[in-house]
């Protein structure tokens, strides 16, 4: 649904601090804080849909281990929370657990998800891939074991990042349905709020997986659903995008006629359901664009035909990355397109993507990027 928002409010997380950068409607002139928690990784920030003044930052460290900060004044201030993260009645950070064959280490809060409907509940995706929920904002956490404890646990390998559950979807539809994906073991469904889960990879193909047809194993790189149309999934694997049209029970490939098909982010224009976007990356073992031209392509088609956006954009000796989760849009009544680099550049386009401008350059390397419209 379009909004006519007073204007909004990015989110970036960095290798070296969180920036928060501001604008109007009209998204010309942008006022930039930070860094908070300067020196520190800053994973991943996200603020509550219900309470725009709830944030929630992964914040983390080799040495001290993970912290959840939390914000009541739209990023003004911040507290840590107690977390305590618990997995399998054992509590604490930055330490092994669920013993031998196969152990898990708690390594880094990789995504958070706050609930559609309360701000005190929030789902964190962590690596080695965990599921966690706190429903008191973020003071203690439990984890969503039946996710672990599915048969295919064993299975499960790291991609080139690690083993990290870095993707949460909440189906605004039906309160019980949460879709997570992980790298490198694939995507999966829960239709009971995270009590069970499947595996949801029919159609997915990786080569190099021993049976590249295998129901695990498959390296997700990102899914993106629009809230009107919950059972439409689109997703930017390790090589191949995809899209499903029945909740994952089934994808298909919608590669179509973009560069190359490996990527990182993959977002969906707040009110064209069958609008997306990814960042071609040139393969898996040159993470920069082809040609060194930084191009956002679009299909308006929900996949198979794609345009490439390049107005705005370095279109020469670029070699940045775009990492997963360093795309977001906004939902004014023309959409707003955002992504960040590992260069430490945050581009926005305030019209869907035809035109793009650096609103911050010279971060650290972006790690996130979330959006909030505020009213």
């Amino acid at each position: 649904m379009a909004s006519k928002g007073s204007g909004v409010r990015v989110l970036v997380g960095t290798r070296k601090g969180a920036f928060i950068l501001t604008s109007d409607a009209k998204r010309e002139r942008w006022d930039v804080a930070g860094p908070h928690f300067g020196g520190w990784e800053i994973y991943h920030m996200k603020g509550s849909p219900t309470d725009p003044n709830r944030l929630y930052a992964s914040q983390c460290s080799g040495w001290f281990g993970q912290l959840i900060q939390r914000s009541n004044d739209g990023g003004k201030t911040w507290e840590p929370v107690d977390n305590k993260f618990v997995y399998d009645g054992v509590p604490g950070t930055h330490q092994w657990y669920d013993g031998t064959p196969h152990p898990w280490e708690f390594k880094r809060v990789w995504h958070l998800e706050p609930s559609l409907t309360d701000p005190d509940t929030v789902y964190a995706g962590v690596e080695d891939a965990a599921l966690f929920r706190t429903s008191d904002g973020g003071k203690s956490w439990q984890e969503l074991s039946g996710l672990r404890h599915h048969g295919s646990g064993s299975r499960w390998q790291p991609g080139a990042g690690g083993m990290g559950l870095h993707t949460i979807l909440l189906d605004p539809s039906n309160p019980g349905r949460i879709f997570i994906a992980i790298s490198a073991a694939g995507t999966f469904r829960s239709d009971d709020s995270g009590a069970t889960w499947r595996p949801i990879t029919k159609g997915l193909h990786s080569q190099f997986l021993p049976d590249p047809n295998a129901e695990i194993g498959h390296c997700v790189h990102r899914i993106a659903m629009h809230p009107s149309r919950p059972s439409v999934l689109f997703m930017q694997k390790h090589w191949d995008v995809m899209r499903s049209d029945d909740a994952g029970e089934s994808w298909h490939e919608i590669s179509g006629n973009l560069p190359t098909d490996f990527g990182f982010v993959v977002d969906v224009h707040a009110h064209e359901p069958e609008t997306i976007y990814v960042v071609p990356i040139k393969s898996d073992s040159e993470h920069f664009p082809p040609e060194g031209k930084l191009r956002v392509y679009r299909s308006r088609t929900g996949g198979n035909e794609w345009e490439p956006l390049t107005k705005g954009l370095p279109q020469s000796d670029c070699y940045v990355d775009v990492l997963r989760e360093a795309m977001a849009v906004d939902s004014l009544d023309s959409c707003g397109i955002y992504f960040g680099t590992t260069g430490g550049q945050v581009y926005a386009s305030a019209d869907a993507g035809d035109n793009w401008t650096p609103i911050v350059r010279d971060l650290p390397g972006v790690l996130s990027v979330e959006v909030q419209t505020l009213t």
